[in-house]
């Protein structure tokens, strides 16, 4: 239980903190998701139109600090690979 006025503070920070960042988690993984759904279904036009999207929400993601930005260009390189 924090004590001061500043852990309190930084307490509530880190609620907001953490509820952001499971929402921007969730973001990535539904990408991730699509696109492999996207990669089954074999339908070229909708992949290639949603990969841009799908690069832009990888790296604002990496960007933010959620996932390792190496990580999200090793994903982002494999899917470009089985396009």
């Amino acid at each position: 239980m924090p004590n001061t006025k500043s852990a309190i503070r930084r307490v509530r920070r880190v609620k907001k903190q953490t509820r952001v960042n499971r929402i921007r988690r969730s973001k990535y993984k539904n990408a991730i998701k699509q696109m492999e759904v996207l990669i089954k279904s074999k339908n070229k036009e909708k992949i290639k139109k949603y990969f841009p999207k799908f690069q832009s929400i990888l790296m604002q993601v990496a960007k933010s600090g959620v996932v390792n930005k190496k990580t999200a260009s090793r994903k982002i390189s494999k899917v470009s690979k089985k396009i």
